[in-house]
């Protein structure tokens, strides 16, 4: 199942609905996807039977806007699962590889409240001039719960959506600098989507850790990054696991899985040099496609400008 969440260009009311082909087979308003959320996939089920028996409308995908699947999450835990994208940006900084890296799955809580969806404008940090997407998988908590076994997290994964971790790295490495963060340097902007796509049509792409889907990320319509979902050290299951160590996880919760290796412009420029990866500017067009999971398409605007505080 491809679930998206949609509104008519003239409405100010968020609808559900099936995305099946290039086809939106919308439910009833006021129908969610959080709302589907909290079971063993029945409800989700059944609302995927009406939509195919009786939706509420059919209407095509590119005569809507679509909207981030789950407009506000609970939480939003960003991880740092990919080896590749943590050694390179380590040793450009003369660091080996922790190796407590190998035993935590470490994360961050990024803004709930400030979710992007598809092909919305996204502004610059007020006071930064560096720029940069990161590309990356979220997983949604569809079924909450407290220290759940990493052999059975993944029974508690609704479905899984393209995440852009947008960063401002000026702002992010000063913050960090004081042993705090990252902070502003994150908070400004998540995108998610497309559409929640189920695990079930992954299922036949399963490798190693996760799925041997193919991950892109284009500024201006020149491909930057390439890499597999399958090179992940950390599985979701093992991140929901963590989550859930001594506390909750609850139904719509956002697990990022952290940069891919070649996933963001920091990590390029480290290796091939600034000049060949600028920082993104107002205009950019980025977009970030994953294979079976769609494209996620943002544009880059310019910021509010910088109060100082004092």
């Amino acid at each position: 199942m491809r679930w998206v969440t949609y509104r008519h260009h003239k409405e100010n009311a968020d609808r559900l609905g099936l995305l099946v082909d290039e086809a939106i087979r919308g439910l009833p308003i006021g129908a969610s996807l959080l709302a589907l959320l909290g079971d063993d996939g029945e409800r989700m089920a059944r609302a995927a039977e009406r939509a195919h028996s009786d939706p509420a409308e059919v209407v095509a995908r590119d005569a809507v806007r679509l909207r981030a699947p789950i407009r506000q999450p609970p939480t939003v835990r960003d991880f740092y699962a990919f080896e590749e994208h943590v050694k390179t940006a380590r040793q450009r900084r003369g660091l080996e590889m922790d190796p407590d890296w190998y035993e935590l799955p470490v994360f961050y809580f990024s803004n709930p409240y400030a979710i992007v969806g598809p092909d919305d404008d996204v502004a610059i940090a007020p006071g930064s001039a560096e720029m940069d997407f990161e590309l990356e998988v979220a997983a949604i908590v569809g079924r909450g719960g407290v220290d759940i076994p990493p052999d059975q997290a993944e029974t508690h994964i609704a479905g899984f959506c393209i995440m852009n971790d947008w960063s401002a790295r000026d702002i992010q490495r000063r913050e960090m600098k004081l042993s705090m963060g990252p902070v502003k340097g994150k908070d400004f902007a998540t995108s998610l989507g497309p559409a929640l796509v189920t695990p079930d049509e992954l299922e036949s792409a399963r490798r190693g850790r996760a799925y041997d889907l193919t991950m892109t990320a284009s500024v201006n319509g020149v491909e930057y990054s390439r890499a597999s979902l399958a090179d992940i050290y950390w599985s979701f299951g093992e991140m929901l696991a963590y989550a859930s160590r001594g506390t909750r996880i609850e139904t719509g919760d956002v697990i990022g899985s952290g940069t891919c290796g070649t996933g963001c412009i920091l990590e390029l420029s480290l290796v091939h040099g600034a000049d060949a990866y600028p920082w993104l500017a107002p205009g950019d067009v980025v977009e970030l496609a994953v294979d079976r999971l769609g494209t996620l398409r943002n544009r880059v605007v310019a910021g509010a400008p910088l109060r100082p505080l004092r």
